[in-house]
């Protein structure tokens, strides 16, 4: 069928619709309850800081003690005395572990601990429990709680550890066989495990998780698993106010009739971006950077499955010209899109300016700019018809994996830490971005590309992988794992201290990188979100039973 003269071809995607619709109505009353359960907390937080401030005969049992509030999602109440314990720990008993007297349960959670912390424990504590040749001892399989949590130890590994190599190949080929004969509540520990391993989770739903388990230990603290209870539920109140606001934003911009053909996905987007921060603190900054991901996901839908080049390029001049007069210069359609971008950075400049930070506004802005070039550039391969090689898409498609944007803008909400040198670093694109912009670009491409070629579409890097070396879609994916696995090392130890810029930055960066595992481990769960609805009614609707 020949298209009409004047007829416009449009890639367009048929994407599901929000599953959220009527979830997040207006909760204005819900305030008076998160007052009620912050009266409600405090005697209990006040407790358990006594806990933690208590002094302890063993540097060991304080460790763990941290890991629990930190596994429960209540270390944030804490994290001044947590740094200071755990540094005192660090510097003072260097041989920790010296001898054969603490297990490997102990052993695993303690490294952990201080590798979550920045500290660089070195890995030679689990060099004990290995064979001549390397290989983990065999008997460690009757200890499933060291193994399993040997198996967590390894995830924080950095380049040339060859120990927790051979730890995560050892737990990893043997953790799901222990599941059978392990309690129930261990089992299911184990299953989470190896679903969704700690350190590549988001955070909030870590805490969800292990708020179950920890009820089921016999040796659980009540008054800590109150009020980790209490606490997760008062703040998942202010997640469902800050929802609420997005429903809000998105009917208030009309996007569902004005802009079709994009996903409505400001549930998912909140998602991914309560994990960056999730803290009571971080609410105002929290939304912005939600709005911010909607109109990124828009954008996103408008350049690759909707707009044309020359339509594009308007919308480009006109954002980067950073005012409403540019509006005059978009299509119809994209007007509403334009206005939004630019109403939401006066927004994000209004606060940066009451903060003292106006100097971050500028980077914010170049970072979208820079995005919706490399957006044009990337599809700019399909409209030519090239396959790219690997190295040539991935100079443009990292950057499209959209974390510089919002990374930028999160530190602009980090307070006084942010300065501006920690926005030029940013900026300059250090070890630990490019890392992210690979989690963020594999992940995605490997789950989305076959729906993705499915209709008109740029090239994802599966397909540039396998024209350039010549291979099936099984082992360049193999090699992905490999490309994957480099990059979180290096996330993992560009973290450890002494870092450039402060630790605290460093870990939103961390806190960006998880949610891609999360939404794409199974599928595209951005997309195609029925794949996480389970995760998010856990996280933000469905509160903690007392």
């Amino acid at each position: 069928m020949q298209r009409e003269e004047g007829e416009v071809s449009r890639p367009i995607a048929t994407f599901s619709k929000n599953i959220w619709i009527d979830q997040f109505p207006p909760t204005d009353d819900l305030s008076q309850v998160f007052d009620s359960l912050t009266k409600e907390i405090d005697p209990l937080k006040e407790k358990v800081k006594d806990m933690l401030m208590a002094s302890a005969v063993d540097p060991i049992e304080k460790v763990k003690l941290i890991d629990t509030l930190l596994r429960l999602g209540v270390s944030y109440h804490f994290e001044n005395d947590i740094e200071n314990q755990l540094a005192n720990i660090f510097n003072s008993h260097q041989n920790l572990f010296s001898g054969d007297g603490h297990d490997l349960s102990s052993t695993s959670i303690v490294f952990r601990v201080f590798r979550q912390y920045g500290f660089k424990m070195s890995c030679d504590v689990f060099n004990k429990f290995t064979d001549t040749d390397g290989k983990f001892k065999e008997a460690l399989m009757d200890d499933v709680k060291g193994m399993l949590n040997l198996y967590e130890a390894a995830f924080l590994r950095i380049h040339g550890e060859n120990v927790l190599e051979e730890a995560l190949a050892f737990t990893t080929a043997n953790l799901k066989s222990l599941a059978k004969k392990s309690s129930p509540n261990l089992a299911k520990q184990i299953e989470n495990a190896l679903d969704q391993p700690l350190n590549k989770c988001p955070p909030r739903l870590a805490a969800r998780t292990y708020v179950s388990f920890y009820e089921e230990e016999e040796s659980r603290n009540e008054t800590l698993l109150k009020f980790a209870k209490l606490d997760f539920n008062r703040v998942q109140i202010l997640h469902k106010q800050e929802l609420s606001q997005m429903a809000r934003f998105w009917d208030e911009n009309k996007f569902s009739s004005e802009l079709p053909y994009a996903r409505e996905r400001y549930v998912e987007g909140y998602t991914w971006l309560n994990s960056v921060f999730f803290e009571p603190c971080y609410t105002k900054w929290r939304v912005i950077l939600t709005k911010i991901m909607v109109l990124v996901s828009i954008l996103d839908d408008t350049f690759d499955a909707y707009g044309t080049p020359e339509e594009h390029q308007r919308l480009i001049d006109a954002l980067k010209r950073w005012e409403m007069s540019a509006l005059d210069e978009v299509q119809d359609y994209t007007k509403v899109l334009c206005k939004a971008v630019l109403i939401v950075y006066d927004e994000i400049a209004e606060e940066a300016e009451k903060e003292g930070r106006s100097y971050g506004v500028p980077y914010a802005k170049d970072a979208l700019i820079r995005l919706v070039t490399n957006y044009q550039a990337e599809l700019q391969w399909h409209h030519d018809g090239c396959v790219p090689t690997f190295e040539e898409y991935t100079s443009v498609a990292m950057k499209t994996s959209t974390y510089d944007t919002f990374i930028t803008i999160s530190y602009i909400g980090m307070g006084k830490m942010a300065g501006i040198e920690a926005f030029e670093w940013q900026r300059n694109d250090p070890k630990i971005m490019k890392a992210l912009n690979v989690i963020g670009r594999l992940m995605n491409d490997i789950v989305s590309h076959k729906f993705e070629q499915s209709r008109e579409h740029a090239p994802s890097s599966v397909e540039c992988y396998m024209k350039q070396h010549n291979l099936s879609e099984e082992l360049t994916l193999k090699e992905f794992e490999k490309l994957l696995e480099d990059a979180w090392k290096d996330v993992n130890e560009e973290c450890m201290r002494p870092t450039v810029v402060p630790r605290d930055l460093l870990l939103r960066q961390l806190n960006f990188a998880r949610p891609s595992y999360f939404f794409y481990k199974h599928g595209d769960g951005y997309t195609h979100p029925e794949f996480v609805k389970d995760e998010i009614c856990a996280l933000f609707v469905d509160p903690i039973p007392i």
